[in-house]
């Protein structure tokens, strides 16, 4: 049906004002159809992002659970692999960032470095990677060897996507007692080069290596008994990350009590302290942290708080738990080893055990696990 103004009629009496806001209404309502259509577009392009089939940039939190990098059942370690990059044909990794996370007091300068590996060099927690350093040797001009670390994330990573890596180093530098300073021609190559990375730089790697150091998750009620010294706990920031920060398969089910024992210099000197403190809030009942402080606490003897000391103060509750099936763990420097071995064989002599045979016994179940370097 049409309409036509006549002089009797409201739009042909209406005042101007009025057509001018109709006319508003109108335009309006053509503009909102508009932007409907182009919010629709928008929505549509950044929800395509999210599509199974894009890998997700670093950093990019996705709210997923960590369930896609899984053995079938997950507590299966058979298909674990190894070497499936040598020194011939390494891995080429690319740094995401490299940051320093020791405070000023440290000893020394330790540093976190992520390594983008576009998922295409898995691991498992408790595995090491080989570095390249850049470079040939001085005396015979021949590729610098490999040296390995252990991953200090779980295999999801720290941006929890299964595309990235972490390391834990410490800056390797040598103290010339005549000089009185650093000397740069006795500084460890890779370790410098690492602890120099900027984000794109290009890392050679190999591995991954090693098995000793996984985790048996086939009991849940499993405890983990973790000692470190210094940059020894990376493989350990991975086993609470893959226990309490994140949502695995591992997670969901476990029942035991994971405990950290780690020993460095100072306060300063203390490594993923935040995240420790956060999964200890947050897990009471299942994780446990006791630092060995060797400048700032004492032993039971006034001398200097060594990780040995700290360990020894809790000798029956790890023996006990030793002996209910607990796993326990040992991973730094080499030199922290007889310190701890005195230690539990003066434990055992008190307790009318035989040292040797009881080490025996752990290794033959299993219980027993050691990286030192």
């Amino acid at each position: 049906t049409h309409y036509h103004a006549t002089p009797n009629s409201s739009l042909f009496l209406a005042k101007p004002e009025v057509i001018i806001i109709l006319y508003i209404i109108i335009i309006t309502n053509r503009i909102y159809k508009k932007m409907k259509v182009v919010l629709a577009a928008t929505l549509f392009a950044t929800a395509s992002a999210f599509v199974p089939s894009n890998a997700p940039k670093f950093g990019t939190s996705l709210n997923l659970k960590q369930d896609f990098l899984e053995y079938t059942p997950y507590h299966d370690h058979s298909a674990v692999k190894v070497n499936t990059y040598k020194n011939k044909a390494p891995f080429t990794g690319k740094v995401v960032s490299t940051k320093r996370i020791v405070g000023p007091q440290a000893t020394g300068e330790t540093c976190h470095i992520i390594i983008d590996h576009n998922g295409d060099f898995p691991y498992i927690e408790g595995q090491s990677w080989g570095v390249m350093p850049p470079g040939v040797r001085e005396k015979d001009g021949k590729p610098h060897a490999v040296r390995l670390y252990s991953i200090a994330s779980s295999r999801y990573g720290d941006d929890m996507t299964g595309k990235t890596g972490s390391l834990c180093v410490r800056r390797a530098t040598y103290w010339c007692p005549e000089l009185k300073a650093d000397d740069p021609a006795k500084k460890g190559i890779c370790s410098n080069f690492l602890c120099d990375t900027q984000p794109g730089d290009e890392v050679m790697m190999t591995g991954p290596a090693g098995k000793v150091m996984l985790m048996p998750e086939e009991d849940p009620t499993t405890d983990y008994i973790m000692v470190a010294t210094g940059t020894g706990i990376a493989p350990f920031r991975g086993f609470v990350r893959r226990l309490f920060a994140e949502d695995t398969p591992a997670a969901a089910v476990y029942k035991g009590e994971a405990w950290l024992f780690l020993g460095v210099a100072n306060s300063d000197a203390l490594l993923y302290d935040d995240e420790f403190q956060l999964a200890k809030e947050q897990n009471p009942e299942n994780f446990r942290i006791d630092y060995a402080l060797s400048r700032e606490q004492e032993n039971k003897n006034g001398g200097k708080m060594y990780i040995q000391d700290k360990v020894e103060e809790y000798a029956d509750e790890i023996f006990a738990k030793l002996d209910n099936g607990a796993h326990m763990y040992f991973c730094g420097l080499k030199g922290m080893m007889p310190g701890i071995q005195d230690m539990l064989a003066g434990v055992c002599e008190g307790k009318g055990i035989d040292y040797n045979e009881f080490i025996k016994g752990l290794k033959k179940k299993g219980q027993w696990h050691v990286e030192v370097y």
